[in-house]
């Protein structure tokens, strides 16, 4: 059975790059249902794809289940961010069902309301450097790899995973105040707009908390923490860690594969046609 959310918020999927874990976020996919889900920018990574086309075939299933999902009746709003930015030309527009947005306003249940931003705009090297922003990124990304060939070692010796990528990142982030500007300047923007709180993305770390009676909601991302928000039933929102969710998911399909003696593999997605539905976003970045 599938996990049954009202509301879910991803960001900073970065599908395009090889950083990208669009396998397990296909998974993860797979095993949720939301009456709405907002995509909070970095979705796509089309300052890579410019540089070097990358898009293996779990990068298509992550687009083919958001894709079904609409289809059978999921809402769901894209609100481009810096790495998509080239879609926000789109805005006020609809492509197979996801309606492109650049901020949206969600009301939860409980009647809370919400703004929707990937937030890029709160971050000063964004806004008035995109040369250092793009080498940020390409340096991002080189660390990644470094950091599989360190836990990797770590676990010949037992070691824990221990993230070296997103350690050195956040720590070049605080000598800059990045981080506690960025998320000052998101909770005042909240404050002012009339908001109980906020839900973004950018920064690559997952946050659930309050900041001067405003909510502030940090996705996280789909390139290490793989983590989303949750919005359930009664308006209560979760920071979902989707790994975790994921292990847990799959140590019940053991059990019960084993208790009837059947596979616990998961079936294929089934091949409609319509899935293949154009998107005029991704076309951009070629």
């Amino acid at each position: 059975m599938k996990a049954r959310y009202r509301t879910l918020f991803i960001s900073d999927c970065h599908l395009g790059s090889n950083g990208a874990q669009a396998e397990q976020l296909a998974r993860f996919l797979k095993h949720v249902e939301a009456d709405e889900i907002y995509l909070v920018g970095d979705i796509i990574d089309m300052w890579r794809l410019k540089q070097r086309w990358y898009w293996p075939d779990s990068h298509n299933t992550v687009l083919r289940r958001l894709l079904k999902m609409s289809h059978k009746g999921t809402r769901i709003v894209y609100v481009p961010g810096n790495h998509d930015d080239a879609s926000r030309q789109f805005c006020g527009l609809v492509f197979g069902g996801i309606e492109v947005a650049m901020e949206a306003v969600h009301q939860t249940a409980d009647g809370r309301r919400f703004l929707i931003t990937h937030g890029d705009k709160f971050d000063l090297v964004v806004r008035h450097s995109r040369l250092l922003s793009v080498l940020g990124s390409v340096g991002y990304e080189l660390l990644l790899g470094i950091n599989k060939w360190y836990n990797r070692a770590r676990r010949l010796f037992g070691l824990p995973y221990d993230s070296l990528s997103q350690a050195i990142k956040l720590r070049v982030k605080r000598a800059c105040s990045f981080i506690s500007n960025f998320e000052t300047a998101l909770v005042r923007d909240a404050k002012e707009g009339g908001y109980h709180g906020v839900v973004c993305g950018h920064i690559h770390k997952a946050e659930q908390r309050d900041m001067d009676g405003i909510a502030y909601l940090n996705c996280g991302d789909w390139v290490e923490s793989c983590t989303a928000l949750v919005e359930h039933a009664d308006g209560r929102i979760e920071l979902v860690h989707g790994l975790e969710f994921l292990a847990a998911r799959d140590a019940a399909k053991a059990q019960r594969a084993d208790a009837a003696g059947d596979s616990a593999e998961d079936p294929a997605d089934d091949a409609d046609p319509w899935l293949e539905a154009p998107l005029a976003f991704l076309r951009v970045a070629q």
